[in-house]
């Protein structure tokens, strides 16, 4: 029979029901990674942005690494490239990236386990007097390598019919860039919240150019939780499943508990809460049972082939790549 109910109910319901999951675990006859043997040992990465830090904030506040028989190593990075790294060398098995980041998968780099959230937190930036993207022509314009900043650089100077090499681009780690913007040593910068609320701050004149909404409908934007491709195996499966559940019920709590996770993540980062509940704002949240959906009907995928298309056109990844080849989403819906 079709549902009848409205997008808003049908949305309440489906986190009502994902948020009932943990109970359901605790139940006889419901196999948990607790009943598996031993504790598995997990080196996970993140990013100090509140999408990516309020997941593992949750976690640790619901004991969740516990409960699915995990000892954790949490390491925070500046960005996502650094943590691709980092699972090439071995020196991580999970982490965190931004859109930015994602054509590393789409070459091969790391698998994808998980979308985050579609989100909207990215912004090029100028500072008074610059008014448009036009205006940083010939100007210097500060970026992070590989990162969602550099990517919207990109497509900015792309719809505005401008060309990479009509600013003057360097490359910058993310707290360099605050303090240059801060000090007038950049025109211009590709940067994402809580960042820009910090330089907001000391130059509350700042101009936002160009935002992921922006460049909506054609394109979304999702950050995702990645994997060393090793783990691919029979091998690693009990440990990318028990990630997969801290992951789906952490998210699951998130989205009913917004405001708790800012206050969560700003003590675990030390970090303005204000400048937190600005970025949470900047982002559709899923449950877990939305993005099983999502996967299952091809959206998903639908939001990667837009990415990997973008990356091609400015020159990131050689050609197309099947979405199936590095987003495990069987393996996420299944995932209990």
């Amino acid at each position: 029979m079709q549902n009848h109910q409205p997008p808003s109910q049908r949305r309440r319901t489906l986190l009502k029901a994902a948020a009932l999951a943990p109970a359901a675990l605790a139940l006889p006859g419901i196999q948990t990674a607790q009943a598996q043997g031993a504790p598995l040992k997990v080196r996970m990465g993140y990013i100090g942005d509140f999408h990516g830090a309020s997941m593992i904030a949750v976690a640790n506040k619901l004991d969740l690494w516990k409960k699915h028989n995990l000892v954790p190593d949490i390491k925070v990075f500046t960005n996502g490239p650094i943590q691709i790294q980092a699972l090439g060398t071995g020196d991580l098995d999970f982490g965190y990236i931004g859109p930015g980041a994602l054509w590393l998968p789409i070459t091969g780099k790391a698998k994808v386990i998980a979308i985050n959230v579609v989100g909207f937190s990215d912004r090029v930036i100028g500072q008074p007097g610059i008014k448009s993207i036009q205006d940083l022509k010939g100007k210097t314009v500060a970026v992070p390598e590989g990162t969602s900043g550099d990517m919207l650089v990109r497509l900015a100077l792309q719809k505005a019919g401008m060309k990479l090499d009509d600013i003057k681009r360097v490359t910058m780690d993310p707290s360099t860039i605050v303090t240059a913007f801060i000090s007038g040593q950049v025109d211009g910068a590709g940067i994402w919240y809580p960042h820009v609320g910090t330089i907001r701050q000391r130059v509350p004149n700042l101009n936002e150019l160009f935002s992921n909404k922006d460049a909506l409908p054609k394109n979304s934007f999702p950050s995702a939780f990645v994997m060393r491709p090793e783990l691919d195996a029979a091998s690693g499966q009990a440990l990318h499943d028990a990630v997969l559940r801290v992951i789906k019920e952490a998210n699951d709590w998130r989205a009913l508990n917004v405001a708790q996770a800012v206050d969560l993540t700003a003590a675990l980062m030390n970090a303005p809460r204000a400048n937190l509940e600005a970025e949470s704002k900047l982002a559709q949240y899923y449950s877990s049972a939305e993005l099983a959906k999502l996967t299952e009907d091809g959206t998903v995928n639908s939001w990667l082939n837009g990415m990997n298309e973008m990356f091609k056109s400015f020159g990131r990844v050689p050609e197309m790549v099947d979405a199936q080849k590095y987003y495990m989403g069987a393996r996420y819906v299944a995932a209990k």
